[in-house]
């Protein structure tokens, strides 16, 4: 006898797209509600921190001026298929030439703080081996003095992923335990310049990001892998990130123990450091993924801030790597423990988690990343997608979705974690969808930026409401930059700059983000314009409206 088997096969197909389609229905629905949420600069604590965000490689240019040498990212940026177009940093944004401008915008913008990061390569271009350089000094100097005077407080950065070139050819880099030392004379040569008038500083940025992406993708410099992570003529994905990662804690920690004893309590201030921090949710309500949603940010998030707090490792990674984990000495546990004064977090997305230790794991999408069946991952799948629905709006990033209630969860997961340390968030940014039909004034007219800032900020003042010490809020970036090996495609800025004239051109994002922390309306009050000021190098900035052009 023949059987049918087509109308079962039908039933199926429609439960499926049933499924798909209240999938659909529930994360725009949710997503929605979100965005729809509004928001106020009064919602948050007084004394709360507003900013913008740059990095040295991304937006100062100049590589070949004022005796700064290669870094590693010039090297990189200048190698074939790298980066995206072939773009390097060289020019970047020429804040190395407009930064007395660029300060004039954040004054008409009245953020309460500017994050930036020192070039090593500017301030030391050979490291131990050589001279602290003038020029680097004073540019530093220059934009922290010209930050003060217009009541904004210089947020400092000492290591953001670029460091002179010499040192990764001399020992290999954050691979060698010599490098503790060299970033202790970085470290001290900023105290030393700038502590007298810098009270916040970040050691290094995303020390957890760097391990992977430089050592476990082979992504950015030194471009170090093994498979199934990725093509890379050395490295080995499952052990070089574990150790990488331990020279950076090990590098702050004593560069914390340097400023607290010689410093701090003569020049005041605090200091932190800033991981990298998706948050997580089950790709399913079954047990397992509800276990690798937590594991994963151990995987993530506690492998950077952990040893910071309590001096060792998580647990749930000791127990998965076992030896391949390194360990601290008994003197080390002392240096490493409570060598943080806050915590930093750049949150941009969440992702799914799947359990890759009871299931099998594939990945043939772009928005994850092969090798989740190892302990390098914690035997975790991330992805954004399930199923063909995204857990948010795309962006133009592959990995990072709109998803704004991540932002009050991994606040509560950190606060929850590390006894209510104070945080700030350091970054959080929203860039465009990337398409080939994107017109100038729609780049401008920068409506989505606007939603997901109302949106994330709300999520944010719900987790402070709810009793999260966070002191302060960062929007990435001040411009568009040069975004490492998406290069200029990838824009996050509350500023256009063009790229032939350099001029800085306001999105609508930026007068969204000047009436919100004048806590006013359109109709209410003009916002409040800068004052004019030449500085020593002649730059006389006309600022109206948010805009700045050079005299």
């Amino acid at each position: 006898m023949k059987v049918n088997y087509f109308p079962l096969l039908l039933v199926l197909v429609v439960i499926s797209l049933s499924n798909f389609a209240k999938a659909i229905v529930e994360r725009e629905g949710k997503n929605a509600e979100e965005l729809a949420e509004d928001v106020k600069r009064s919602q948050f604590p007084d004394g709360f921190l507003f900013g913008v965000a740059t990095s040295s490689y991304q937006v100062e240019g100049a590589v070949h001026e004022d005796g700064r040498s290669r870094s590693n990212w010039d090297v990189f940026a200048h190698t074939k298929g790298n980066v995206n177009n072939g773009d390097t940093g060289d020019m970047a944004d020429d804040h190395y030439h407009r930064y007395s401008e660029d300060i004039e915008i954040m004054h008409s913008l009245g953020v309460d703080a500017y994050r930036f990061s020192i070039s090593w390569e500017r301030v030391l271009p050979r490291g131990k081996f050589g001279d602290i350089n003038p020029a680097g000094i004073l540019f530093y100097n220059k934009i922290i003095d010209n930050l003060l005077i217009r009541g904004i407080e210089p947020f400092v950065t000492i290591h953001h992923h670029d460091l002179p070139q010499e040192l990764e050819d001399t020992y290999g880099g954050w691979l060698s335990p010599l490098i503790q030392d060299d970033f202790i004379h970085l470290a001290e040569t900023c105290f030393k310049n700038f502590g007298d008038r810098v009270k916040y500083w970040i050691t290094i940025n995303e020390p957890n990001l760097v391990s992977e992406m430089a050592y476990e993708r082979g992504t950015y410099p030194p471009a170090r892998c093994s498979p199934p992570f990725g093509n890379c003529s050395a490295g080995n994905s499952d052990v070089e990130p574990l150790i990488v990662m331990h020279h950076m804690l090990l590098a702050h920690a004593k560069a914390v123990k340097l400023y607290r004893e010689q410093f701090q309590k003569k020049k005041g201030g605090i200091i932190g450091i800033v991981a990298n921090t998706f948050m997580y949710e089950p790709l399913t309500d079954n047990e397992h993924d509800r276990e690798a949603a937590s594991r994963v940010l151990a995987f993530n998030v506690g492998w950077c801030f952990d040893p910071l707090v309590f001096g060792e490792y998580p647990p749930e990674m000791r127990h998965y790597h076992g030896n391949e984990l390194p360990t601290f000495t008994s003197e080390e546990k002392q240096l490493v423990g409570n060598s943080t004064d806050f915590l930093g977090l750049n949150h941009y997305t969440t992702l799914y988690a799947k359990d890759c230790i009871h299931s099998s794991c594939s990945c043939f999408l772009s928005s994850c990343f092969p090798g989740a069946d190892r302990a390098i991952r914690g035997f975790v799948s991330t992805t954004g997608i399930w199923d063909g629905v995204a857990i948010g709006d795309p962006t133009g990033v592959s990995r990072f979705f709109v998803v704004p209630r991540g932002m009050e969860e991994i606040v509560d997961y950190v606060k929850k974690r590390y006894h209510n340390k104070p945080m700030f968030i350091t970054e959080n940014g929203y860039s465009p969808p990337k398409s080939q039909e994107e017109q100038f004034d729609d780049l401008l007219h920068d409506i989505k930026r606007i939603e997901f800032h109302k949106a994330y900020l709300a999520s944010l003042a719900r987790a402070i409401r709810n009793g999260a010490d966070v002191r302060g809020y960062f929007i990435w970036s001040l411009m568009d930059d040069f975004e490492w090996v998406n290069g200029y495609d990838v824009k996050f800025g509350l500023y256009s700059v063009d790229r032939t004239t350099m001029n800085r051109i306001p999105k609508s994002s930026a007068k969204w983000y000047r009436d919100f922390l004048h806590n006013i309306s359109l109709n209410d009050q003009k916002p409040r314009i800068a004052f004019p000021f030449t500085s020593a190098d002649g730059f006389l900035p006309n600022v109206e409206d948010g805009t700045a052009e050079m005299a």
